[in-house]
Formats: structure tokens, sequence, C-alpha cells
């Protein structure tokens, strides 16, 4: 059984769908992946390779002319509870001039608000009316997380003027989520273009001109996810730098204190061996000299840095 099924008049009233369909308008049929129902349904009412492409279990965003229909994937944010947004959702699409069949894995919301309108009574009054309605709601979704992430690496960014803060902690998981979503978004890309292309008689020249705005609002997500992984690798590199320019730092002193109480190490073991023979022994002023001489040694050893301009 359909998750939802609808018959659209051109006025865009929808009524529940009849298995004949209706006489004028369209009919929009909308199936869960893991109905065990579904095989047979479209082998009775949509072409083999169509069939075949709405049963994929794995799917990627395309735009395909088959016959008198057009075969669409197209990708949301993944809303639901089960995984975070750039797990994003698919939906499978045959569409023809009578009939909108659509499958999805995972609940999509954006086709929730299409039966929600439908079941107020406007529906799109025409096939690729609902394509457009279902890629505007999908895309819409897509710029609000891209927009919000873009926030988030404006945050990031503005870490890099306190050289001493940190790298954000989520900084590795925003890289992660901009790559997963462009991963997807450049083939919706690819595939709200070639839809715009495409000779089918479906697409209108008032739809087209809607689609291609929809696809550069895809271009313009793909273009801002390329650029904020570019800003977020030049945030980590900034950080690692300054990790690095510690690091040295530090290893520096260390090796200018040690450079400086390396001949106080040798003179102090030197007058530390306990054999007969050691100058100063009974002498009562000698500890003090040594003294003496190694505070000289000291400014000696700084000196002498300082003239070779190591510190």
């Amino acid at each position: 059984m359909p998750v939802c099924a609808f018959d659209i008049a051109p006025d865009g009233t929808a009524r529940p769908a009849s298995e004949n369909g209706p006489d004028e308008g369209y009919a929009w049929w909308h199936f869960d992946l893991a109905e065990s129902d579904l095989p047979e349904w479209l082998e009775a009412h949509v072409p083999a390779i169509p069939a075949t492409a709405l049963l994929a279990a794995e799917t990627r965003p395309r735009c395909d002319r088959y016959g008198d229909g057009l075969m669409l994937n197209l990708r949301g944010v993944n809303l639901n509870a089960d995984g975070p947004a750039d797990q994003m959702v698919a939906v499978r699409m045959w569409v023809t001039e009578r009939l909108v069949v659509t499958v999805r894995k995972r609940r999509v919301f954006a086709i929730d608000a299409i039966r929600e309108d439908m079941a107020a009574g406007t529906a799109p009054a025409s096939p690729i009316a609902f394509v457009h309605d279902l890629a505007q709601r999908l895309m819409t979704r897509v710029q609000d997380t891209v927009f919000d992430l873009s926030r988030r690496v404006d945050d990031m960014e503005d870490s890099v003027e306190d050289d001493d803060e940190d790298p954000p902690e989520d900084l590795a998981e925003e890289q992660r989520m901009a790559i997963r979503l462009r991963r997807y978004l450049a083939p919706q890309r690819d595939a709200l273009i070639a839809l715009v292309g495409t000779d089918s008689e479906l697409v209108t020249s008032d739809a087209r001109a809607r689609l291609r705005e929809l696809g550069n609002l895809a271009k313009l997500a793909v273009e801002e996810l390329e650029s904020m992984i570019g800003r977020m690798e030049a945030v980590q590199d900034h950080h690692a730098t300054q990790a690095d320019q510690r690091q040295n730092r530090n290893g520096y002193i260390l090796s200018i204190v040690a450079a400086v109480f390396l001949p106080l190490g040798f003179i102090t073991g030197l007058f530390g061996v306990n054999v007969a023979g050691m100058p100063g022994v009974d002498t009562p002023w000698a500890f003090a000299a040594l003294c003496i001489g190694l505070v000289v040694l000291t400014f000696g050893a700084i000196w002498i840095l300082r003239k070779l301009k190591w510190i």
C-alpha cells in the first residue's frame, strides 16, 4: 500500500486516488521503499527501467529522460531523528504527463508538506509544478543548513585572531559535514541543470525559468560549501602553525637554558669529584671563589650567545 495517493485536477484540487486515475490532471502515488507490494505495483504501472531506478537501494541525484517521462532523483537534508542533517534523504521519482510516482527510503519532510497541501486542496497543478514544488522545498532546507554551517565557520575564523586560543573542538566534524553535503549537492546541481535543459514536453517555458532559479540556488550552495571547506582548512592550518611555533619557541628557550648551564654543570661536576688533590679543599674562601666564578661564567655565556645573535 502507498504512503499516500491522490488524483489531482488541473485546478489543483486533490482527492484520494482511484485505480484508473483522474479523467483530467495527473495522479500522485507515494511509496516507502520497504513496502512489499511496491515491485508488483511498479511492474503494472511503470516501465521496467524507471521501475528498476525507483527500487534502487542506493541512489545519487540524477535527471534522465526515458520515453515520454523523466527519471529524477533528488536529495534533501535529513530532518529525522535517526541521523545528522548531512546524511541526506533521497526521493526517487518517475514523472509523466498523467502520473507522478515518488519512492522514499526514509521520511522526507518536504514530501509531507506537499501531502498536507494536497489534503488542504492546494496541490501543484501539473506534474512539472509538483517537481518544482518538491525541489524548491528540498533546496530551501538545504540552503538553511548550508548558511547555518557558514555562520559557524565565521565563528571559527574569529578564533584565528587569538593566537593562544585552542582550535575549535568541532572543526573536524564541521569539515566532514561540509564535505558530505558537497558530495550530494554537486550532482544535485547537475541534475537540476539537466532538468532545465531537457527537451521533454513536460517542462514548459515557465517551469524552465523557475527551475533555472533552483539550479542557481544549488550552484550557490555548492560554491558556499567549497568556500567553507577552504576556509576551515585555513583555520586548521593557522592553528597548526601556531602550535608548531609555540613548540619551536619552547624548544629554543630550553636549548638556550641548556647552553648556559652546560659549562656550569661541567664545572660543578668536576669540582664535585671526591679525590685527593682537588684545589681549594683546605682554603676557606675557595667555595666563594667558585660561586663567583660560576656567576662570571654564566654572564660570559649569555654575552657570547647575544654576540652570536642566538638570543
